[in-house]
């Protein structure tokens, strides 16, 4: 694998997005969409640097660059980048370059901080904002062929970290000290560290590894186990618990190269694992493998999501299926890309439909409290005939 950090954005690829997202804008009554979180920022222009982007429902995008303007022009094929010392500086620069001004303003509302919200309704001062942050998820749930490449490459780096964790697991490192490692080898090849997530409470790590009793822990997360982690302070993902021979021992890894995100588990072992938890791990592998033999473009996400259900009962695995009785979580995958978790949501009483271009992870997961945890997770892509892995790393439980 070679990481030459000279990637861009396509213009064609920009072009589109900006064309579906300007229909969508059209189609809701919105005259314009205003851009600050990040990973919508680089979505939409190909470039994170700090600014906001002005996406009218019709013409050509304005982005007013904070910092850095020379590194936003060179990585984006926007055409209006104008270097700006404050976002007080937008609604004139609007006003000047359209000749009029947006009355419906669109805002990210399921990200911005109210205070932030607050200062940008006073500060653009439309006769009506938007929530907007539907429309851009809807556009982004969808992906082109020029993503599915880069979501394979990030696959391919997700691969390669698992095989390398076989060669390096050994009794006695530590789970953080295992993730440091892992991590390590990952970032070598282009991983980018920082994970994506719409969610402002837990933030995101690659670090979660739970090994024995520590899989079998619940916690903080909205996840079937969360794990020990490494203080009352940051209570989820990897500890200082040493990890032993003959026990079963959980690798949840998130990849992120280039911005694209790969979220995968596989089981591993030093030795052998005991029955009950070989059977659980051979269990949540057999409903992966059903998943990629039933599930078809057009299913509802509830109806996958019931076949999950149903499947776990019929393996004998109902009490501890997405978690304990009591702390179960009412989903077994999500859409994955320039965010760690992104629409579609593969659960209970969602109506979202495996539509071409859909990427998503399923993640059966079983957790024994006290005991182990046993799972995996791939990443599943939707094409106009099937649905296929995307994922490379092979579906099997990891012995070293």
């Amino acid at each position: 694998m070679e990481n030459t950090n000279k990637f861009h954005v396509p213009s064609f690829e920009i072009d589109s997005r900006i064309a579906i997202i300007q229909k969508k804008l059209q189609q809701n009554g919105i005259d314009g969409l205003l851009v600050i979180q990040r990973a919508d920022l680089f979505y939409f222009s190909g470039s994170a640097q700090n600014g906001p982007l002005y996406i009218p429902a019709e013409g050509d995008p304005l982005w007013g660059v904070k910092k850095y303007h020379p590194r936003a022009v060179s990585e984006s094929p926007l055409q209006h980048i104008i270097e700006i010392k404050s976002i007080r500086e937008m609604p004139r620069l609007i006003r000047e370059f359209y000749d009029h001004y947006p009355s419906v303003l669109g805002y990210e509302l399921d990200v911005l901080p109210v205070n932030v919200f607050q200062f940008l309704k006073k500060l653009f001062d439309t006769h009506e904002s938007a929530d907007a942050s539907d429309l851009i998820l809807a556009t982004r749930m969808i992906k082109s062929d020029w993503e599915i490449e880069q979501l394979k490459n990030a696959a391919d780096l997700s691969k390669q970290t698992f095989e390398y964790a076989q060669t390096v697991i050994r009794t006695g490192l530590s789970e953080m000290g295992f993730a440091g490692l892992l991590e390590t080898f990952a970032r070598r090849w282009g991983h980018e560290g920082m994970l994506r997530d719409r969610n402002f409470q837990p933030g995101a790590y690659p670090w979660h590894i739970l090994s024995g009793p520590n899989g079998g822990k619940v916690g903080v997360l909205e996840a079937p186990a969360s794990g020990q982690g490494m203080s009352a302070a940051f209570p989820c993902g990897a500890s200082l618990r040493k990890i032993r021979p003959n026990e079963p021992i959980m690798i949840d890894f998130g990849t992120v190269l280039n911005g694209f995100h790969i979220d995968e588990t596989r089981m591993f072992a030093i030795g052998s694992m005991p029955d009950d938890a070989r059977r659980a791990c051979e269990a949540a592998i057999e409903i992966h493998d059903h998943v990629l033999q039933k599930a078809k473009p057009g299913m509802p996400a509830d109806e996958l999501f019931e076949m999950t259900i149903w499947q776990a009962d019929a393996l004998g695995y109902a009490d501890a299926f997405l978690g304990p009785p009591g702390y179960k979580v009412s989903f077994v995958g999500h859409g994955i890309g320039h965010e760690l978790v992104e629409p579609p949501f593969i659960a209970k009483n969602r109506p979202d439909r495996l539509k071409p271009g859909v990427v998503f992870a399923i993640e059966p997961k079983m957790v024994f409290p006290g005991k182990f945890a046993a799972g995996i997770e791939s990443v599943f892509q939707v094409t106009p005939q099937k649905v296929q892995l995307l994922s490379m790393t092979p579906a099997k439980v990891f012995y070293a």
